[in-house]
Formats: structure tokens, C-alpha cells, sequence
């Protein structure tokens, strides 16, 4: 499995990843969002500033990277960083399919992205990727599956992706929504041949978010590699953004609220690969800081008392508006 290269890599931020939902495309749903990227955000430029996370990224031990067929141009700016630095052959690249990017490179886009989890759609973003990462992909994920997602009863996509496993591509799934826990615990059910389809689970994972954690560990339990998405909450924990009990605990550490998010996960027994979703070099340097953090227990009591009802948690989610 193409995990265990992280597993044995040798620097303090091996377990965080490189997510490159926010400067993939124009638009997406982060706060911050026009500070970070500014007013060009041209197709050249968003190519230019991925690059120098890339660079920023892989200077600094990072070895995972996650793009998406919805994430705008994601795969394209990571297929031409690769093409340009044939040497590196160390970076494990995981990409999603299931929705389809529609936005047009525009931010004001009514629809950004369609969901569809059917064989036709699979096969058609299948290529498309493989056009750009061909070999270089290392693991294909079903992107935020839920409970009555078909991808989970779908007998003839289960062959088809069990046909790429057996070519050597790892097959996961990531999840969403207030039924995250189901939705894995479902997944862990699905077999081929009497054998579990998924070797890795991507799933919404933060201070104020943890529903999922029980059937995380379940599933590292059961040999899957889990990596935590949206770590930050979409912004919510950085910066100006972040709760009071967060920034105080950021204060005693004199380090920012993104580090305190991120190590909060990163103590996470069942956690194999953490994602940052940083949009500037800066916010990368500052939450690979969580790899050195220190919590002690009164500070962890207190970012306890931040988790919110996941519906409520959710709805808020909903609501955060593609700037």
C-alpha cells in the first residue's frame, strides 16, 4: 500500500498532507478566503500559487497530497509540478472522483460542482484523471459518500473498482455531511469476493466536529489509513475566525489557532494522514507548527467544550457562502 511511505518517513511532518481544494479553483467556501488569494485569481496565477505550496510543502517533509476531480484545475497544476521536478518520485497523490467541477473558473458560478456516483460517471472521471496523473496516482476515493450514497450497493462499480485495486490503485472513499459515522461504518461492510473493497476513509474531523471519531477508529481498526479533511473547519478555527477558548489556548503556546486545530487531530491514535488546506506559504509553514505542539490536559479540557451537534455543525457548513 502506498501509505507505508509515509509511515516510514523520516521527518516530524509526515503525517500531514498538502489538500489542494482552496487554490485549485477560483471559488470555494473557506473564510479568509479574499485575503489569502486577492483579486487575480486567473488561471496562471492560482497555477503559480500552487506550485510555491507544493515547493513550500515538499522542502518541509510533506509527503501526501490530495486533489479532486471537482477542485477546479487541482489535478492539472499538480500533474504539470510533477512533469517539472521528474526527480521527486517520493509524493503519495490521492484524487477523489463523484463530482464534477461546473463553475467555469468563475467564483460567482450559480452550481460549482454536481454530485454523481454512478459507473458511467466513474469511468469518465477515471480518465480523466489518469490523463494528467496516469501512473503517478497512488490511491482513488469515492468523494463524500453518505449513507444512502449508491456507491455503497452498486455490485457492478464495486467490480470495476476492485478491477483497479488489483492493478495496484488504492480505492477509498471520503465522507460528509452529519452521518459521517454511518457512512464509514457502511463502507467497512462493502466486499469483493469476500474481501473489503477500501484500503482508506477521508473524513471531516476537527474541535468542533468529532462525530466521526468512533467509526474512524473502527476503521483503523480494521486496516484502513484514515486522513482527516477540513481540519480548520473551513476557517472557522483560524485567525480572527477562531473561538475565544481556542486563541486562549494559542496564546499560551504563542503559537496560532491553524497549529492548535491541527495537533488537536494529529493526537488522534487512529489519524494517519492530516490535511492542511493552506492557500498561502505562510499558513503552511505556521500549521506544520502542530507537529511540535504541546497540549497539556487542562488546555484539551477546554477545546473539548468547542464540539458542536453535528446536525447544527453541518447546517453552519451549509451556509458558508463560494467566495
Amino acid at each position: 500500500m502506498p501509505f507505508a511511505r509515509l509511515a516510514t518517513a523520516t521527518t516530524p511532518t509526515c503525517h500531514i498532507g498538502l489538500g489542494l481544494a482552496a487554490v485549485g479553483r477560483p471559488g470555494y467556501i473557506n473564510l479568509g478566503r479574499d485575503e489569502d488569494l486577492g483579486e487575480n485569481r486567473s488561471v496562471d496565477a492560482l497555477r503559480s500559487r500552487t506550485h510555491e505550496l507544493l515547493d513550500a510543502a515538499y522542502a518541509q517533509g510533506v509527503r501526501y497530497v490530495d486533489v479532486a476531480r471537482s477542485y477546479g484545475r487541482s489535478e492539472e497544476f499538480l500533474a504539470d509540478w510533477l512533469n517539472a521536478r521528474p526527480d521527486i518520485d517520493d509524493v503519495v497523490i490521492g484524487s477523489k472522483w463523484g463530482y464534477t467541477y461546473t463553475a467555469g473558473w468563475s467564483a460567482e458560478a450559480e452550481t460549482h460542482e454536481v454530485k454523481d456516483h454512478s459507473l458511467p460517471t466513474y469511468e469518465r472521471q477515471r480518465a480523466e484523471t489518469d490523463a494528467l496523473l496516469g501512473d503517478r496516482l497512488d490511491l482513488y476515493q469515492i468523494h463524500s459518500v453518505t449513507p444512502d450514497s449508491p456507491a455503497l450497493t452498486d455490485k457492478e462499480l464495486h467490480a470495476r473498482l476492485a478491477e483497479a485495486a488489483a492493478q495496484g490503485l488504492s480505492v477509498g472513499f471520503s465522507t460528509s455531511g452529519p452521518a459521517q459515522a454511518d457512512a464509514i461504518r457502511a463502507a467497512l461492510a462493502v466486499t469483493v469476493d469476500g474481501e473489503p473493497l477500501f484500503r482508506t476513509v477521508q473524513s471531516t474531523y476537527n474541535l468542533l466536529e468529532t462525530s466521526a471519531a468512533p467509526a474512524l477508529a473502527e476503521a483503523h481498526d480494521a486496516g484502513l489509513t484514515v486522513i482527516v479533511k477540513e481540519a480548520m473547519a473551513n476557517g472557522r478555527l483560524a485567525g480572527p475566525h477562531a473561538p475565544e477558548a481556542l486563541k486562549a489556548v494559542a496564546a499560551e503556546t504563542s503559537l496560532g489557532t491553524d497549529a492548535i486545530a491541527l495537533a488537536h487531530v494529529l493526537r488522534q491514535s487512529w489519524a494517519g494522514v492530516v490535511l492542511s488546506g493552506a492557500a498561502t506559504a505562510v499558513q503552511l509553514a505556521s500549521n506544520l507548527h502542530a507537529a511540535v505542539v504541546d497540549l497539556d490536559e487542562d488546555q484539551l479540557s477546554r477545546l473539548a467544550q468547542l464540539v458542536e451537534e453535528p446536525g447544527a455543525y453541518w447546517e453552519r457548513r451549509g451556509r458558508l457562502a463560494w467566495h
